[in-house]
C-alpha cells in the first residue's frame, strides 16, 4: 500500500512544525505559561509586544506618561500659563535572531521515519527554546547573569540583540533581614516573610507625584490586585525552615484563596500571602560575591508587578514566531532541521529627573547558601 511522505525541504512540513514548535515552547517555557500576556494592556508581569510581528523594524519604542504634579489653582486665580505639560518617558527594545539546529546523523545510523525525526528535533528543540527563553527573562529581570550553573547562556553573559542588562536601582531593592545594602548581606540575612511584608508595603507607598519614582502597578485577576513573588528554590527553603512566630508555620496557605485559582498566575504557586502570590524557581539569580568580604551566597527574587518586562517577536517570513528549516548534508545522507526566532527580552526602566528607575519590580536581594 502507498503512503504519503512529506520530504525534506516541503513547504508543507516548513509551516507545519515552526508552528507546533511554537505551541510546543509556550507550554514548556515558565514564564510563558504564567506570567505573559499580548498587548501594551496586559496587566502581567511580561508583556509581549506585537509591533513588529507583521512590520519592517528592528526597535520599539513604549512611553510612561508621568503623573502630573501641579498644585491646584485655587477660587479665581489666573490657570492662564499654569498649565502642566504633558511629559513622556521612552524606552526601547530590539529585535535579533537567534537559531539552534539538531544533525539527525546519517541515514544507517537513524533508521526512523522523517515523521520521527521531525517529532524527536521538536521535542529536544522545543525544550532549548523553553529553556533559553526563561533564562533570558531571569537574566534580563535581575540585570545580572549570576553564577547559576544550569544556564545554557555561559558565565560573564550581557545580553543580546543591543539590550544591555540593568542592575536594579537603589528605589527598587529590598535586602533580606538588616542588610542595607548588597555588600553589607550576611549569612543570617535569609528570605522570610518580613521581607515580602517590607515590599508589599514599599510597593503601596512608593513613588507619584512629584517624586519622579514610577509606582509600582500591580497585576489584575479577576478585578483584584495582586503581584508575584519569584524566589529562588534555596530561599523557599529558608523560608519554610523559619518556625519563629509569624513565619511560615503560622500562615494561611493556599494555593489560590477562595478566587482566581484558575488563573495561569497561581499554576504551581506556593500559596498566597498579603495579596502576594509566592512562586520559587531554580533560576532566579544567585550570587556568590555578597558580603563585605564579596564571599557571602545570595539569591535576587523577584518581587513583580505590571510590566517588570517586555518580549517582542519579529516574524521569519513565516507570520510565525519561530522558523523551522531542513536540509540533506553529505549527499542526502544526513538531514540537519534548525529553528530560529526574531526577539528580544528587556527589563522595562525609564530614566526620570531622579535617574534610572526600574518600573515593575523589586529585587529581593537575601542570603542563600547551596543546599
Amino acid at each position: 500500500m502507498a503512503r504519503t511522505i512529506v520530504g525534506v525541504g516541503d513547504a508543507k512540513a516548513v509551516k507545519k512544525w515552526a508552528g507546533l514548535l511554537a505551541y510546543d515552547t509556550s507550554q514548556k517555557s515558565y514564564f510563558n505559561q504564567r506570567f505573559m500576556a499580548r498587548g501594551a494592556e496586559a496587566q502581567v508581569p511580561i508583556q509581549i509586544l506585537t509591533d513588529l510581528e507583521s512590520d519592517a523594524g528592528e526597535q520599539i519604542s513604549y512611553d510612561l506618561l508621568a503623573e502630573l504634579k501641579m498644585a491646584p489653582v485655587e477660587g479665581e486665580d489666573i490657570l492662564e500659563g499654569k498649565e502642566e505639560g504633558q511629559k513622556f518617558f521612552t524606552d526601547q527594545i530590539y529585535i535579533d535572531q537567534a537559531r539552534a539546529g539538531v544533525n539527525t546523523g546519517g541515514r544507517m545510523t537513524r533508521k526512523r521515519t522523517l515523521h520521527d525525526l521531525r517529532e524527536k528535533a521538536k521535542r529536544q528543540q522545543s525544550s532549548w527554546w523553553a529553556r533559553l527563553m526563561d533564562e533570558l527573562l531571569f537574566i534580563y529581570l535581575s540585570g545580572n547573569r549570576g553564577i547559576n550553573t544550569n544556564f545554557l547562556l555561559p558565565l560573564g553573559y550581557t545580553g543580546r540583540a543591543n539590550n544591555s542588562l540593568v542592575s536594579p536601582d537603589s528605589n527598587h531593592v529590598v535586602y533580606g533581614n538588616d542588610a542595607t545594602a548588597f555588600n553589607n548581606i550576611d549569612s543570617a540575612d535569609k528570605f522570610d516573610l518580613r521581607l515580602i511584608d517590607r515590599a508589599k508595603t514599599k510597593a503601596d507607598s512608593q513613588g507619584g507625584g512629584a517624586t519622579d519614582v514610577p509606582v509600582l502597578q500591580p497585576c489584575m485577576i479577576d478585578g483584584n490586585e495582586t503581584f508575584v513573588v519569584v524566589m529562588h528554590t534555596f530561599q523557599e527553603d529558608d523560608l519554610r525552615s523559619n518556625t519563629s512566630t509569624g513565619q511560615w508555620m503560622d500562615i494561611q496557605k493556599a494555593a489560590a484563596a477562595a478566587e482566581g485559582k484558575s488563573n495561569p498566575l497561581f499554576k504551581g504557586s506556593l500559596g498566597m500571602y498579603r495579596g502576594c502570590i509566592l512562586h520559587s524557581h531554580r533560576n532566579v539569580i544567585r550570587f556568590n560575591t555578597a558580603g563585605s568580604g564579596a564571599n557571602v551566597e545570595a539569591a535576587r527574587g523577584l518581587f513583580l508587578g505590571s510590566q517588570a518586562a517586555v518580549v517582542a517577536f519579529g516574524s521569519p517570513g513565516t507570520n510565525l514566531r519561530f522558523d523551522w528549516h531542513e536540509e540533506t548534508r553529505d549527499n542526502g545522507d544526513k538531514v540537519v532541521i534548525s529553528t530560529s526566532a526574531i526577539f528580544g527580552t528587556k527589563k522595562v526602566t525609564f530614566t526620570t529627573a531622579a535617574g534610572a528607575q526600574d518600573f515593575g519590580l523589586f529585587a529581593l536581594d537575601t542570603a542563600a547558601a547551596s543546599r
